[in-house]
């Protein structure tokens, strides 16, 4: 039974490890996707004194993707809707052109102001509309989030790895006088801790399995894609393969770097 409770433990503890990527993973993606959103939403707006084609805009900025030409009609029809034909054609020809810029990915801040400048440096465009103030607190939002969710996961992996390099540490001392006996009769390192190490590999594969069922349940839970709907993004909450081997990698680098820690430290004791 205390056997069972100590296995029990390390792989609660690779499970807690396991578990704060994989979150890590969702929420990286979830921000990717809601950048796409989000770009496809935000545009800046472009006025010019002449009119310029998409393919130019295109050339001014890599992060200009589509140019739509803003109609004038609806600022005219706002203006007086009692003109006369002749004279709303006059006024069409003398207002400035309007162009909304679609960007191909939602872009930081100093892009921005890095496409204000460009933009503004053309001789035609005069004025330039990037709602830099809504932006800049979507984007700070976005990074504060993110951040909240490294430390929280890097805090996560410290504390567990002391457990789990506590509990191994418990596991030699159990086994250090099969250990000894071993090396007085001459066995290698790697030999007298293969108990150590077969215990450290086994767990780490039981708790990555464990992590693969928790998250596929997660994965396919009605309540959670609800959540992401309601967010208006789409993603992979868990790919069975990519990211089992990821998790199943990462339990078991941890597992052995570990209790080779702990093997050297016993090799110098003696």
């Amino acid at each position: 039974m205390k056997s069972i409770r100590n296995h029990l433990s390390l792989i609660v503890a690779l499970f807690s490890i396991l578990f704060s990527i994989q979150v890590f993973m969702i929420v990286e993606r979830s921000i990717d996707a809601y950048k796409v959103n989000l770009s496809t939403n935000y545009s800046v707006i472009a006025v010019s004194q002449t009119r310029i084609t998409e393919n130019n805009f295109l050339n001014i900025n890599k992060l200009i993707k589509k140019v739509d030409e803003l109609s004038p009609d609806a600022v005219i029809r706002r203006l007086n809707s009692d003109m006369k034909s002749k004279n709303i054609e006059l006024l069409k020809l003398s207002l400035p052109k309007f162009y909304k810029l679609h960007l191909a990915y939602y872009p930081s801040p100093e892009e921005v102001v890095s496409l204000r400048k460009t933009l503004l440096n053309t001789s035609s465009i005069t004025k330039v509309e990037d709602f830099s103030h809504n932006h800049d607190s979507t984007y700070k939002l976005l990074l504060l989030f993110k951040k909240v969710v490294s430390v929280f996961a890097i805090v996560v992996l410290i504390v567990t790895i002391l457990l789990i390099f506590k509990e191994l540490k418990i596991w030699q001392y159990k086994h250090n006088e099969r250990m000894s006996i071993m090396g007085l009769f001459g066995a290698a390192t790697w030999l007298r801790s293969a108990v150590l190490f077969r215990l450290s590999i086994v767990d780490a594969i039981l708790a990555s399995l464990f992590a693969f069922i928790s998250f596929s349940y997660i994965a396919s839970s009605p309540w959670v894609l609800q959540q992401f709907i309601d967010i208006g993004i789409e993603i992979v909450i868990f790919n069975p393969v990519f990211d089992f081997l990821v998790l199943l990698g990462v339990s078991i680098a941890i597992s052995i770097v570990l209790a080779s820690l702990i093997v050297l430290g016993h090799k110098e004791e003696v």
